[in-house]
Order: C-alpha cells, then sequence, then structure tokens
C-alpha cells in the first residue's frame, strides 16, 4: 500500500464533505506528522485514528531538515513544513492543497497531490460518481474550502468525458 503523507486542509475537506471514510478506503497508507496531528487534528478530530489515519515520528536528521525549511520558507507554517520533511524523508508524496506548501514542495522535489487528486481516485475506485464529485465540490465551496476552482471545473468536465468514451 503506498504511503501518502498529508498536511491537515485535505482531511478537513473531505471530512467537509463527509468523504473521510471512503478516503480511507482507498488502496493507500494516509500519513500524518505526529506533531502536526498533536496540534491541528487530535482535539476536534481523534476519530481520524480508528478510521485509518497512521501518524509518523520524524526522525532527528528530518528534525533538522524541518528547521532548515523554515529558515528557507517563509509561507508554509511550521506544521505543514514537518509534512514536506516527512514526504522527504519517507521519499513520499504530499498531500496539500496549501499553495504556499506546494510551491516549497516543489522546489524540495516532493511528488504532490492535493484535493482534487483524492476526488479523482473516489472517482476511480468507484466510491462516488462525477455528479457527486460536482455535488462534493459545490460544497466545500459554500463552507469556504480553499481550491482552485477553475481547475476543478475543469478537471471534472475531464473525468466526465473520459468516463463516458469509456463506457
Amino acid at each position: 500500500m503506498q504511503l501518502l503523507i498529508s498536511d491537515s486542509n485535505v482531511l478537513i475537506d473531505l471530512i467537509v464533505i463527509n468523504q473521510i471514510d471512503n478516503m480511507f478506503k482507498l488502496p493507500y497508507s494516509f500519513t500524518v506528522p505526529d506533531i502536526l496531528y498533536d496540534q491541528e487534528l487530535k482535539n476536534d478530530h481523534s476519530d481520524l485514528l480508528e478510521k485509518g489515519l497512521k501518524i509518523k515520528e520524524l526522525s532527528s536528521e528530518t528534525i533538522i531538515y524541518s528547521m532548515e525549511l523554515m529558515e528557507k520558507y517563509d509561507k508554509p507554517g511550521r506544521n505543514d513544513l514537518f509534512a514536506l520533511a516527512l514526504a522527504k524523508q519517507e521519499s513520499s508524496p504530499l498531500i496539500t492543497g496549501d499553495q504556499d506548501l506546494r510551491n516549497a514542495a516543489e522546489k524540495e522535489a516532493v511528488v504532490l497531490y492535493g484535493t482534487i487528486w483524492v476526488i479523482e481516485q473516489l472517482i476511480v475506485h468507484n466510491f462516488i460518481a462525477v455528479d457527486d464529485a460536482r455535488r462534493f465540490y459545490l460544497e466545500m465551496k459554500e463552507k469556504k474550502r480553499r481550491l482552485p476552482w477553475i481547475i476543478v471545473n475543469a478537471h471534472l468536465d475531464e473525468i466526465e468525458k473520459s468516463y463516458k468514451k469509456d463506457y
């Protein structure tokens, strides 16, 4: 099962649309740094561990690398940079929707996915239909989740076309 490192915002996106259970049914191991979990998720979302979220510690070398990232990049928050450092430590993709973190991850040569990719995986693995995804995106937009809405709509149109072509 492929390990994926996540920041908290993608998890919150899936919680907002009540698709977090389906996300954990995907054939991936979703993992966050222990400090990110303790500081951002534990109080309000402790059930994520029962659902399948994994927690991983940063090695001492990775903590040093995290500190270097904090000096190098002004914008991503500290916990976001811990997620980036863990992705680098584990040679795993990083899942984030945070643009500042995405920019830093690209500079650090880390493979990136985001909420759009997770929603696509839910479609590909038959947990939701394209129409469900459209509805979920609308719900995220109404709840002020930050996604690149032009890209979301174009991506949904592309998926819809490919599904119609395949069936």
